[in-house]
């Protein structure tokens, strides 16, 4: 569903955790949808700082870089969202309303 919204232009949007949810998406070329792209997620430092390093399955940060994302963050817990063609992404919770603010501009 992801790729098939990717390849139709649509707004394609992800705060927090979710863009582990791009960890196999692909461009229609084969290549991973995050390369080249500048993206955010809930970053190592905020979990690490909520003990869950070692617990969850991805680490969201690591993952979008290595994935050839052009990965960045604010400060811990602090609201944070990218846009870079269809694909929005914000870095924590905090970050929810600027990412529904891009996507609602990304829709009209």
């Amino acid at each position: 569903l992801i790729e098939k919204f990717n390849t139709q232009k649509k707004p394609i949007a992800f705060v927090c955790h979710a863009p582990a949810a791009l960890k196999d998406v692909k461009n229609e070329d084969g290549t991973r949808l995050v390369k080249g792209k500048k993206v955010t997620g809930f970053s190592n430092h905020e979990e690490a700082a909520v003990g869950l390093t070692e617990v969850v399955p991805i680490l969201v940060e690591d993952m979008l870089i290595e994935n050839g994302g052009h990965y960045s963050n604010a400060d811990a817990w602090q609201a944070y969202a990218l846009q870079d063609g269809n694909l929005i992404t914000g870095q924590n919770p905090a970050s929810s309303e600027l990412v529904a603010e891009k996507l609602l501009d990304a829709l009209k």
